[in-house]
């Protein structure tokens, strides 16, 4: 069953929702979008995935065929607009494609303060586990699925490479593998509701953000560079990050279904890591040298996404309090791990 539509986070995301239940009264100006609204805010990025979703499962209730939707693809489209300047502002850009690549390589010798993964390897709880495990399944629940609209939009060895990565993310043709079948039997072993969307309304504007990434750089084919820059750049680093993550399940005492999701990733990513860059990017480059730019804002636009969910949850957490947005009792689900081994503050954030 699809998931249900979310509360609204302000008149922004409020008016597209109402029009989602079918009682359309009022939608936002392109003037409301661009000067009124963060974009980086809770307002414009529910009123995004809201939108984005009608691309995917789509909500309970709520009739198909507003996937397009000329009005609501206006509103998308402005809102859309605002979310990508912004990250070009925030970006270095340039065409160094190799350079970009390189950066990613880098493993710091250290723990920067800045890691969720090094933080939860080290000294982690199990509800901080939990909570991760919740917030991310809004991205790992659909893991791979926006990559895929990349594929008709390529041609020769980045295609062949593009799909020889899809395959393995999509079980390698058996359903029990596809990875977010596993990460959906890692929330199950944490006593979390494994339900696509159902903590929607718990996660940040943070979280929303990252998810919105891949689904605008896939909506789009003038974007396909992009895409496949935000790609490279989560099959890259996900190896040593998936390692600390297996580490720090181990340490917090989850079961073994929790501990595969990340196992999984450690091996598989660490050669989906190599064809990207060769094969992937490589080829793409040879067939289509001038998307270089959008391949490096792919790649920089989901580092710097990926540092505010990362400053977001370790500032919550350091500070002992939740870091989602509205502390649900399934979310913590302490009846399911014992209460002892579950521990989750009270104090709202």
């Amino acid at each position: 069953m699809p998931p249900r539509l979310p509360e609204p986070r302000g008149d922004l995301s409020e008016s597209v929702i109402t029009a989602l239940e079918g009682r359309r009264s009022y939608l936002p100006s392109d003037d409301e979008i661009q000067l009124q609204a963060d974009p980086y805010g809770d307002d414009l990025q529910l009123l995004l995935y809201a939108l984005y979703e009608l691309h995917y499962r789509g909500f309970d209730g709520v009739d198909e065929n507003l996937e397009w939707d000329p009005a609501l693809l206006r509103v998308r489209s402005t809102a859309e607009a605002t979310f990508l300047r912004a990250l070009r502002e925030e970006t270095t850009g340039g065409s160094d494609v190799q350079g970009a690549v390189a950066a990613l390589l880098v493993e710091p010798i250290a723990d920067d303060g800045h890691s969720v993964s090094h933080y939860l390897q080290r000294e982690g709880e199990l509800w901080q586990l939990g909570e991760y495990a919740a917030l991310r399944s809004l991205y790992h629940l659909k893991e791979a699925d926006p990559h895929l609209w990349v594929v008709p939009r390529l041609s020769g060895r980045a295609k062949a490479a593009m799909m020889a990565i899809e395959f393995d993310e999509f079980g390698a043709g058996r359903a029990e593998n596809i990875h977010a079948q596993l990460f959906a039997d890692l929330m199950a072993d944490l006593g979390l509701n494994s339900a696509y969307g159902h903590y929607l309304d718990a996660a940040p504007a943070q979280v929303l953000a990252t998810v919105n990434l891949m689904s605008l750089f896939g909506l789009h084919r003038s974007l396909r560079g992009a895409l496949v820059g935000h790609f490279a750049a989560v099959e890259v680093t996900s190896s040593p990050g998936s390692r600390r993550m297996a580490k720090a399940l181990r340490r917090a005492g989850a079961g073994t279904a929790a501990r595969r999701f990340y196992d999984e990733h450690v091996e598989a990513d660490a050669v989906h890591e190599q064809v990207v860059r060769r094969d992937v990017i490589g080829g793409l480059l040879e067939d289509e040298p001038q998307l270089a730019p959008d391949i490096v804002l792919g790649m920089e636009a989901t580092g710097y996404l990926e540092g505010r969910l990362a400053d977001h949850l370790l500032s919550a957490w350091r500070a002992g309090r939740t870091a989602l947005r509205t502390p649900t009792c399934d979310a913590t689900a302490p009846e399911a791990l014992g209460a002892s081994r579950w521990l989750v503050p009270s104090v709202t954030p």
